[in-house]
């Protein structure tokens, strides 16, 4: 439909001029450029990781002779300010760092390049369930870098006390535990945050228990018999005294805490987690042994993505494509898990690291806690999937279903009617972004 078309009302006129400055904007190419340089942005990695980059892309210079790349590292909360206002001054990067969820709003708005068709075989190198994290509609937009997956840290003596021997497997399984948990040693089974602009994991956990979030047209599909009981289940843990009364006020912070502190019998975190708890509790430290995260029916666990992606903008497209193969193959993948310790989305890497971690293990030198953790998150890899789509209003999405559950939890609503207020409050935000 035309802007002026006599069927265009002013505010829709005014909302297509935008979304096509906007667009404008983000595809806009930035022209010739007079040196040959690709700009590559990454997300916190500098100084810790400079001399492993630094010569990663020395080598990658030496393949393309007369390009240089400059590469320029950025605090994790300053990352989207940035690259937006570099996207609309028309100087984005050709290749940068991101989360799945801001890879696809940029995505959506036009402003990331294609990459379906420029992959060839190294398509084949990428775990297959954590490659298509960056599709959308069918198009790819984003490599997979770098991953965690979560497991289950738990605390031997809090379990022993309550006569388990092993946190549980299964969602439906932890009210029965929750309950043990507190009447045998006054402290808490989990921490689960409802802050509306933390953690996922609760939203994750509804996938897990078989709900659907949206449908093609973004309209809610949460408003189900999954959904009630997913939202009965955390509104009677937290009614009954189960959750600490914090979960409704702060953050995963706030779980680091408690944990540390001895007060619950198990978080949800990346191996990387056990570093801080052994400097900062070692006592704790030593009753925490690492267990494989909880699932639902299906057993599909969460792994979190960081993506390379190439900007619509970049004059250098085939250089820019190659620079963000290059980072993400098999040899610079092992080299950067090993360096980062996080695990690596190429096939051939994480068997690789799979091998030296299994190795350390039966070759009777006995695994750090640290080094057993990592060797089950990669293990965890095989069944792990992203579990809460990278929908452009994901985060707005979270926000309605946890300030509904929030009114649940605190005895405002039954959970039945905040699940249902949720419905409407976020049907009527996706009709106004979606007609």
């Amino acid at each position: 439909m035309s802007v002026n078309s006599p069927r265009t009302t002013p505010k829709v006129a005014i909302k297509l001029l935008l979304s096509l400055a906007i667009f404008l904007a983000l595809g806009g190419c930035r022209g010739p450029q007079k040196n040959p340089e690709l700009q590559l942005w990454t997300i916190q990695l500098s100084p810790k990781f400079d001399p492993l980059i630094k010569a990663m892309l020395l080598d990658w210079e030496t393949k393309h002779p007369g390009v240089k790349v400059r590469w320029t590292d950025l605090p994790f909360g300053s990352v989207e300010r940035k690259v937006l206002a570099a996207v609309f001054a028309r100087t984005a990067p050709d290749v940068v760092n991101l989360n799945p969820l801001f890879a696809a709003n940029l995505a959506s708005k036009g402003g990331l390049l294609p990459l379906q068709d420029r992959l060839g075989p190294a398509k084949a190198t990428y775990l297959p369930q954590i490659l298509r994290a960056g599709e959308q509609q069918g198009e790819l937009y984003a490599l997979p870098w770098y991953l965690t997956a979560r497991i289950t840290l738990a605390n031997r003596q809090l379990l022993q006390q309550a006569g388990y021997n092993k946190p549980p497997r299964r969602w439906e399984e932890v009210p029965a535990y929750a309950e043990r948990i507190k009447q045998r040693t006054g402290k808490y089974a989990l921490f689960v945050t409802v802050v509306p602009d933390g953690s996922a994991e609760l939203l994750e956990s509804m996938v897990q228990m078989g709900v659907e979030l949206v449908d093609s047209r973004h309209r809610a599909r949460f408003n189900s018999g999954p959904g009630r009981r997913a939202f009965a289940l955390w509104t009677d843990l937290y009614r009954r005294g189960l959750l600490p009364r914090e979960v409704v006020s702060q953050g995963f912070q706030r779980a680091i805490e408690l944990y540390q502190s001895g007060e619950l019998a198990q978080v949800a975190s990346g191996a990387e987690f056990l570093n801080t708890i052994q400097t900062n509790a070692p006592r704790v430290a030593a009753a925490t042994e690492p267990f494989p995260p909880l699932v639902g029916a299906d057993g599909a666990a969460n792994v979190a993505v960081m993506n390379l992606a190439v900007s619509r903008q970049t004059s250098r497209p085939k250089e820019a494509v190659d620079l963000a193969l290059y980072l993400t193959n098999p040899a610079n993948q092992l080299r950067f898990a090993r360096a980062a310790r996080v695990l690596p989305s190429s096939q051939p890497a994480l068997k690789a690291i799979e091998a030296e971690l299994a190795l350390a293990s039966r070759s009777g030198v006995k695994a750090d806690l640290v080094q057993r953790a990592r060797l089950l998150s990669a293990q965890t890899l095989s069944h792990a999937k992203v579990l809460v789509p990278a929908d452009p209003g994901v985060k707005r999405l979270q926000a309605i279903i946890y300030g509904q559950l929030q009114r649940a939890m605190l005895g405002e609503l039954s959970s039945a009617a905040a699940l249902a207020a949720a419905e409407k409050e976020w049907n009527a935000y996706a009709v106004a972004r979606w007609p």
